[in-house]
């Protein structure tokens, strides 16, 4: 597993700074989360899987509570046996760090489920 779930987000400006070629590539090479296009923008995009609603659910509200603790939000699709989750910055339009973070920190709760 990557250490992005250990870095500290920083609250994302319309200005801000995209995550580099580099941050994202490194993140997605050590993960199971890959690069979609989607409504004009590039996303982090990853698909878990679970045996059955309940326990997407359960996953899905982790994310929740991930997301409003920082105040930065995915786009979550919760259904029978699995949940999807896109990562972009609506701000700046990209990939920002606090996208590949709070990524990183999905992938932490699902091992711990």
């Amino acid at each position: 597993m990557s250490s992005f779930h250990e870095k500290v987000c920083v609250a994302c400006q319309p200005d801000a700074e995209p995550a580099s070629v580099e941050e994202i590539q490194q993140f997605v090479s050590g993960t199971e989360w890959s690069l979609i296009e989607r409504i004009g923008v590039t996303q982090l995009f990853r698909k878990y899987s679970f045996p059955n609603f309940e326990k997407a659910l359960v996953f899905t509200n982790k994310v929740g509570a991930i997301a409003e603790e920082e105040g930065h939000h995915p786009e979550i699709v919760t259904e029978w046996g699995s949940v999807t989750i896109y990562w972009w910055s609506h701000k700046i339009k990209k990939i920002h760090l606090n996208d590949l973070i709070l990524a990183a920190r999905c992938d932490v709760g699902y091992s711990s489920m």
